[in-house]
């Protein structure tokens, strides 16, 4: 059977819900992790919010080696990727390798999907929320931190899915922090499919 290509949300999210990119352990085991979640991807989506926040500054890490050797090595990773931002106030990409798109979101990942090529990651909490409520993210990875943070942005904050949605648990890893990663898939009864993940 043909591999499809899987839309993949990977976030940091703190023990009482919220997904602030301020609230987290931020140590070595923590870049690594993200650093293998971003090498089965080819493309990463943005919101205009997000994209500011890591363009250039991984990019400069990258060129520059500034960082610990996680943080660099995260920076080459991420740097490699193309990115699709999606907004219609940005002007002008930062690199070469960013496509801006004004238009309709799930029309552009449902054409993405019908590429070849690796895995699509999202790295956008509104991107991830919309896409979420279409059920068009296929694999999530929740990073849950071992902090209160009290207030800050959540998933389905702005966009609420039309029906719940039920996830398969595929995966744990327990970091040295405290934090805990979870990996899950969308639970459709397939089972074929859930033991394709499992014996990874």
């Amino acid at each position: 059977m043909e591999n499809t290509r899987k839309v993949v949300f990977a976030i940091n999210i703190t023990a009482d819900g919220y997904c602030s990119h301020e609230d987290g352990i931020a140590d070595a085991e923590l870049h690594d992790y993200f650093t293998e979640r971003l090498r089965s991807a080819s493309v990463i989506l943005f919101g205009r919010t997000t994209y500011e926040l890591m363009v250039p500054y991984w990019p400069d890490v990258a060129r520059e080696q500034t960082e610990d050797a996680s943080s660099i090595e995260f920076a080459r990773v991420f740097d490699s990727l193309d990115i699709v931002v999606f907004s219609k106030t940005l002007k002008g990409p930062a690199n070469s390798k960013t496509r801006i798109v004004p238009a309709n979101i799930i029309e552009e990942v449902q054409a993405l999907k019908r590429q070849p090529g690796k895995d699509i990651a999202v790295g956008s909490l509104s991107i991830a929320s919309q896409l979420a409520a279409h059920d068009l993210i296929d694999e999530y990875h929740f990073v849950v931190q071992p902090i209160i943070a009290g207030k800050g942005p959540r998933l389905f904050e702005t966009v609420m899915p039309q029906s719940s949605l039920r996830l398969e648990l595929v995966g744990s890893k327990f970091f040295q922090s405290g934090a805990v990663a979870h990996q899950y898939v969308r639970g459709r009864g397939e089972a074929g499919s859930l033991q394709k993940y499992r014996a990874q």
